[in-house]
């Protein structure tokens, strides 16, 4: 689970964005109980930011160098899926 979650050297924020208490963001909400830990402990010097508004969409941000950002929206994702996404933005190259 560890090396899934090796941000590259590119990677200069993460941004998780959703609702606190819909059902349709229960799934990140789900996963960031499950791995924000573990993200936080392989890269401590990395910002995970988690922002909680009502009514938002989930979705991440990941910032790379240059002011290069990329997005993907979580609506409707399984906690797996969502791993799968967020393991595709940390492994992007700057």
């Amino acid at each position: 689970m560890s090396a899934k979650y090796a941000f590259s050297t590119g990677l200069k924020e993460l941004r998780f964005l959703f609702c606190q208490s819909s059902e349709q963001s229960a799934a990140t909400r789900s996963f960031l109980n499950r791995a924000y830990p573990t993200m936080k402990k392989h890269n401590p010097h990395t910002p995970i930011l988690i922002r909680e508004a009502m009514g938002t969409l989930p979705r991440v941000y990941a910032r790379y160098g240059l002011g290069r950002e990329k997005q993907e929206v979580l609506l409707g994702l399984s906690d797996q899926q969502i791993e799968e996404k967020l393991t595709g933005l940390v492994k992007e190259s700057s």
